[in-house]
């Protein structure tokens, strides 16, 4: 990697930048700098198969076995090179060139790896000898839907003791909407318990991605129904959401379909969101 052309953008989040099997930067709209991802699933793999998804080849299935061993060297070794290298300068725009968080986001669910908890704790033990403790978060991008899972609760109640946050994907509000987005079978009421038992594990943010699909754009409806999911799942637990459009284009075979919204319109949702009391962050 090396050039001006090879510079990281929001609108690029490959896994390869740096060459390594776990370990990737993005430079993140949402965070508002370097993204230093963690792919806990490098096949491909998740439980949800989400139509606007950038994951190229992306195909149902669970986390392969994780090397722990190579994930801490590779974790290790890109913190030095973004703290100590030339790697800022090089390829990430001035007006972004800070670590803001490690994220676990990859090409699939993070938390459907059976080293979970053990991948947390060691991005805890990185950070903090790293002396990057108190200045850069810990995040896990999830659908939540493993939240009954025993070791995915250990993790998330080891993310909180760490000081890191949940982003925690809500599309839609119906199981409709589930299906058409998500690709799958869940009910509201069951993302709703899912978000409040996260919520109580460790601080969750809200991540939602909104726009339209064949030209329609969310309907009163479906915006009332998520809102709904909301106040289940208990606003007061919640720090705020994450309001999104489409930055890069889907891979999945719904891509054509897909368009972005306007500004106004991810506002106006914005507004009846703001009114159950939660802070909303837009980005288009």
């Amino acid at each position: 990697m090396s050039g001006e052309a090879q510079q990281l953008r929001v609108t690029d989040h490959s896994r390869d930048r740096a060459g390594l099997t776990c370990v990737y930067p993005v430079v993140s709209r949402r965070a508002g700098g370097v993204s230093v991802g963690i792919n806990l699933n490098p096949n491909n793999a998740c439980n949800w198969r989400c139509i606007y998804c950038q994951v190229p080849g992306l195909k149902r299935g669970t986390a392969p076995p994780i090397d722990l061993a190579l994930l801490e060297r590779e974790l290790r070794g890109f913190i030095d090179t973004l703290l100590h290298g030339d790697f800022m300068r090089k390829h990430v725009p001035e007006d972004a060139r800070r670590i803001v968080d490690i994220a676990f986001s990859g090409n699939g669910e993070p938390t459907s790896a059976r080293e979970f908890p053990d991948a947390i704790e060691l991005a805890g033990r990185v950070v903090r000898d790293t002396g990057l403790e108190g200045k850069v978060k810990i995040r896990v991008i999830t659908n939540g839907s493993l939240l009954g899972r025993k070791r995915v609760q250990q993790g998330l109640r080891r993310l909180g003791e760490l000081g890191g946050e949940a982003w925690f994907k809500v599309d839609a509000g119906s199981a409709e909407g589930y299906r058409r987005i998500n690709g799958v079978e869940i009910s509201p009421e069951s993302v709703a318990r899912n978000l409040h038992r996260c919520a109580q594990l460790c601080p969750t943010w809200v991540q939602t991605c909104l726009f339209a699909l064949d030209g329609a754009i969310p309907g009163d409806e479906e915006v009332q129904a998520y809102l709904d999911v909301l106040e289940r799942a208990g606003c007061a637990n919640l720090p705020g959401v994450h309001l999104y459009g489409l930055a890069r284009p889907s891979l999945q075979p719904e891509a054509e379909r897909l368009s972005s919204l306007p500004q106004d319109t991810l506002e106006a949702i914005a507004v009846r969101i703001r009114a159950l009391g939660l802070a909303v962050n837009v980005s288009v």
